[in-house]
């Protein structure tokens, strides 16, 4: 019951959207089997406790380990990849989502090794109930928090004054070809993030964040440029003064309602959050020392 309660865990966190990632079907089947690997340690991992046979736990410290070589894995892939892209996606985000992949193998772990003991303790009722609880978890907890959850997104004007381009008054770039100012007066999409606290105004000029909210739109709205071209490239810049982050972008597809979604869908990436202001008991003060 632990093993399919863990392999039924890393199911539900197993999921190919826009981005196509993890490809199907071989990198489903790649996670799925670590996966099957990580719920059967979970769960075999109980009754050799319960017999005190403590080499149990050394099995489990070579599970941590070539869960670590999944993280690696999963970079190098990436990384390879995101040379190829048009938008890339940038060091951050890469390095999320792969402590995302190596993260949810230890999550099937847990879920199996919850669901055993509670077999193995008092009985499969109590067992499934201990694994249903813990499908319930995963379900409710697999999403994290999106741009929307730190920024209001709202559209904004992209203005071309001759080689200035500029989206919502915040300045973007110089562009000097006539004709890529023409493609930008016509495709151009600006959208403007205000950041909706001090903290979040940190995290959304992190620029792995930021790399990240062009390349997820790219990916779902398309994006109007090829290699060589500089000058189209979308383009995210803050307003110093402010703390606004303006988006400049080159779509296929000018659906706004579906720009709209794009932007407010980017997951905020862990390694882009900072919260400065719990390192303060007061505005403008540090924390006293002790």
């Amino acid at each position: 019951m632990g093993t399919v309660i863990g392999v039924a865990t890393r199911f539900l966190m197993l999921k190919s959207d826009y981005r196509q990632y993890p490809a199907y079907p071989h990198g489903k089947i790649i996670h799925l089997a670590l996966g099957t690997i990580a719920a059967a340690l979970g769960s075999v991992a109980v009754p050799a406790l319960l017999k005190k046979d403590f080499t149990a736990i050394t099995f489990l410290g070579m599970a941590a380990q070539q869960f670590r070589e999944v993280r690696n894995m999963e970079r190098n892939t990436l990384s390879a990849i995101d040379q190829q892209e048009l938008v890339p996606r940038g060091i951050t985000y890469i390095e999320g989502t792969a402590v995302v992949f190596e993260g949810r193998n230890y999550l099937s772990i847990l879920a199996a090794f919850l669901t055993s003991l509670g077999v193995a303790l008092f009985g499969w009722i109590v067992g499934a109930i201990v694994g249903i609880l813990c499908l319930l978890i995963v379900i409710r907890f697999r999403r994290g928090k999106t741009i929307k959850d730190a920024a209001t997104i709202e559209f904004a004007e992209v203005e071309v004054d001759g080689p200035d381009v500029s989206v919502g008054g915040i300045y973007m770039m110089n562009v000097g070809l006539e004709d890529n100012q023409r493609i930008i007066r016509e495709i151009g999409m600006g959208f403007v993030l205000t950041p909706r606290s001090d903290d979040a105004k940190v995290t959304i000029s992190n620029l792995g964040q930021r790399q990240a909210i062009l390349h997820d739109v790219s990916v779902r709205l398309g994006v109007y440029r090829d290699d060589g071209e500089p000058a189209l490239l979308p383009l995210a810049k803050l307003d110093l003064h402010s703390g606004r982050l303006g988006i400049l972008l080159l779509p296929r597809e000018h659906d706004r309602e579906v720009a709209l979604r794009a932007v407010s869908d980017v997951p905020l990436l862990e390694a882009a959050v900072r919260m400065p202001t719990e390192a303060n008991h007061r505005k403008g003060g540090a924390m006293p020392n002790g």
